[in-house]
Parts: structure tokens; sequence; C-alpha cells
């Protein structure tokens, strides 16, 4: 990270030995270290994020392509099960026309429907009946 030599090392311990002392270098070498740790941890600890978060960017890609390709091969297994109809590929003037079996069947289906309905009795008509007395029909 910094390319500090040895010669380098030592001037700036003999500036420090001059300015501070010799009672005041140790306490500030110290102090000093501390910081150079906390610094080192803090660049460190960025770096494993930074690490952690492109190798889950790289893991996410990965399963989505591996998803995708597992459509496809499902799929491909799927069309070989069950292959397309004959008149899938085909254009709309070559498709074979309705059957009028099928149009027949579907007309015949809602006619029955309809005279299966029942009217209710209320709407009926009702029949008069005429009550005849016994009595007075005799001679």
């Amino acid at each position: 990270m910094f390319d500090i030599g040895f010669s380098e090392l030592l001037v700036v311990f003999v500036v420090g030995l001059l300015i501070l002392g010799p009672e005041r270098l140790p306490h500030a070498a110290k102090t000093a270290g501390l910081w150079v740790r906390k610094i080192r941890r803090s660049i460190n600890s960025v770096q494993r994020e930074i690490n952690a978060q492109l190798d889950q960017e790289e893991l996410q890609q990965k399963i989505n392509e591996t998803n995708q390709r597992l459509l496809k091969e499902g799929q491909a297994i799927q069309n070989t099960i069950t292959p397309y109809p004959e008149t899938f590929g085909t254009p709309a003037d070559q498709a074979p026309e309705p059957q009028a079996d099928i149009l027949d069947a579907d007309t015949a289906k809602a006619t029955a429907t309809n005279e299966n309905k029942t009217v209710p009795e209320a709407s009926k008509p009702t029949e008069s009946k005429t009550v005849t007395d016994a009595t007075s029909t005799q001679p």
C-alpha cells in the first residue's frame, strides 16, 4: 500500500525525536500506530464488503443464466413429449377449414340448453276446468 522504506522510516523517527523529544515520542508513536490500525481495519472492511457485493451479483447473474437455460431445456423437453399440432406452423391460407361437425355440435349444444330450461309454474297458462255438479247434470 504505502511504499515506505527503512531510510524513510528512520528520517521520520529522527524528526519526531527532535520535535517531540524523548519523553513524548513513545506516546505519539503508540497513538499513530492505533490510528494506522484503525484505518487499515476500515479499508479492509470496505474491501470485504465490495468483494461480497461483487460475489453476490456474480452469483445472481449465474442463477439467472441457469434459470433461463433450464426454462429453454424444459420447453424443449415439453415439445418432444407433446409435439405441436400439424397445423401449428402453417400459414392461415394453408390451414385446413374448420370442421362442420364442430360448428354443428356447438349450435346443437346451445339449442339443447335452451330447450332444457324449465318455465316456472306461475308463468304457465292455467287451464280452466268447469266443475259440474253431479246432481245438476243428471236428467
